[in-house]
This record gives C-alpha cells, sequence and structure tokens, in this order.
C-alpha cells in the first residue's frame, strides 16, 4: 500500500504524518479517514478549491488532472505547478509527500 507523508501543518497536522491507504484512494479521503480535517467545503466534487494540496514527492504517479480540476485550481491560493484538489488526486501504488497550503480562499471554515 502506498504511503501520504504530510509535512506539518499549524492547524491539521502540527506534527505531520505518515499514513499507509489503499491505491485508488483519493488525497482528501485518506486525510479525513485519518482524522485530519481537511477542508472540503463542496463535498469532495471539485466544485471549490479548499482541499487544495501541494505534491512535493510522487506527482506524476497520481491520475491526471482533469479540466474541471484544472479550472478550479485556477482560483486555489498559493498555485504551484505541483498543485492538485486532492479530492481529485487518486494515489496508485507510489508514495507521496503533501503540504497543505497555509491559507485556503474559503472565508467561513465549515466542520464536516
Amino acid at each position: 500500500m502506498p504511503v501520504i507523508k504530510i509535512l506539518p501543518h499549524a492547524e491539521y497536522c502540527p506534527q505531520g504524518a505518515e499514513l499507509q491507504v489503499p491505491a485508488g484512494t483519493s488525497i482528501c479521503e485518506a486525510l479525513l479517514d485519518n482524522n485530519i480535517k481537511i477542508e472540503h467545503a463542496c463535498d469532495m466534487v471539485c466544485a471549490c478549491t479548499t482541499c487544495h494540496v501541494i505534491v512535493r514527492e510522487g506527482f506524476n504517479s497520481l491520475n491526471e488532472a482533469e479540466e474541471e480540476e484544472e479550472d478550479m485550481l485556477d482560483r486555489a491560493w498559493g498555485l504551484e505547478p505541483l498543485s492538485r484538489l486532492s479530492c481529485q488526486a487518486i494515489l496508485a501504488q507510489e508514495d507521496v509527500t503533501v503540504e497543505i497550503p497555509k491559507y485556503s480562499i474559503n472565508h467561513a471554515k465549515e466542520n464536516h
């Protein structure tokens, strides 16, 4: 099973984490299933950018971003070439390292 390494994030994962999850799982689902409460205001339907992550290692092992995701990413805070919406980024067999950006464009946090 692939491992997701989450770099430390002051709010969501202060110590960082390493999660072993099945291939075919989205990064967002993996984080939520492991009590890392990343924002996901649209309930993971690719209609917002609150679950934006930067894939620091293993980017090319993920499924390719579709046009709808790329259009949404254009609105994300802190967009980088290795940015993905975690609800759309599906793990293959390789390990990945992700960084959760410090900010999102969400003005009001929602408790899911």
